[in-house]
């Protein structure tokens, strides 16, 4: 798993992003850069990854004055992805195997990720589609389809801006009667929010919830009473991206981490590599 070394020059490229999107003059950013750099050296080494950067974006918040800095990227990606979608869901219902060639295109759409990388043209999403839909899926979607027809309550944690749209395709195949959707509960670099699932049209398909929090994870201790009577009741859980395998991976419930690997630490730790397609289920169930 990711420490916080691994993290700290991601956090510092995250950092100077932010400040250039939202047009702070050079005043502001050496401010903003010297006081993250001063919070970064207090940190507790011992805090998971998507802990550090909740810390660190609060601080760019207060210091830039804007609420979300990421708001424009998102809704960039939002509409990206969303002229893409018809021709996708085309994709599934051609598929020999519809349900596989959705968790494939919800995959794809975790390229959408501002925090692992500072830029993301048009190309390399069209380029995550193909991948994803010719490179192997690590994982057992047989034992993913029977934990889906089993489960009762279904709580499905959304990753992304932009990739939010890709798993209405997964949503799709899921019995929608017994899915709750939960995004963040205010923003956190690029992460969806419910803004982002009214856009993607999550609320005409299931309930959309917030978990009550700002952090690139689940942090449990953080969130709502809401969000966790929803986490506590499902029976089954369906995690988008690398920060919800981060914080997830260890609690003892039945989850499917769905992500696409970018970094060699997660690499390690799933024992896969770079790039690959992942539908794991916790070994802490």
């Amino acid at each position: 798993m990711q420490t916080f070394l691994d993290c700290v020059p991601c956090l510092l490229r995250q950092t100077i992003e932010a400040c250039r999107m939202v047009g702070t003059d050079v005043e502001v950013q050496e401010t903003v850069v010297r006081q993250v750099l001063e919070s970064l050296s207090g940190s507790d080494f011992s805090q998971p990854p998507p802990r550090q950067a909740q810390s660190i974006h609060r601080l760019i918040r207060e210091l830039t004055g804007q609420k979300d800095p990421y708001q424009k990227i998102k809704k960039r990606f939002n509409l990206l992805a969303f002229g893409l979608l018809t021709d996708l869901e085309q994709k599934v219902a051609q598929a020999p195997q519809p349900m596989a060639t959705a968790v494939r295109l919800a995959i794809a759409g975790n390229v959408i990720d501002m925090g692992i990388t500072g830029t993301l043209e048009d190309a390399q999403i069209h380029e995550a589609i193909r991948h994803a839909l010719a490179y192997p899926l690590q994982g057992d979607l047989d034992q993913f389809l029977a934990a889906v027809a089993k489960a009762q309550r279904i709580l499905y944690l959304a990753d992304n801006a932009g990739e939010i749209v890709f798993d209405r395709l997964l949503l799709q195949q899921l019995p929608l009667e017994r899915v709750t959707v939960a995004v963040k509960g205010a923003p956190i670099i690029n992460d969806a929010t419910v803004e982002d699932a009214v856009f993607a049209g999550i609320n005409q398909m299931a309930t959309v919830i917030d978990n009550g929090t700002d952090a690139p994870g689940t942090l449990l201790s953080e969130c709502s009473e809401t969000f966790l009577r929803h986490f506590n009741q499902a029976d089954l859980i369906i995690a988008k991206g690398q920060g919800n395998y981060e914080t997830l991976s260890d609690v003892p419930k039945d989850i499917f981490f769905i992500l696409k690997i970018k970094c060699p630490v997660i690499a390690r730790d799933l024992g896969g590599a770079v790039g690959d397609l992942i539908l794991r289920r916790s070994q802490h169930q």
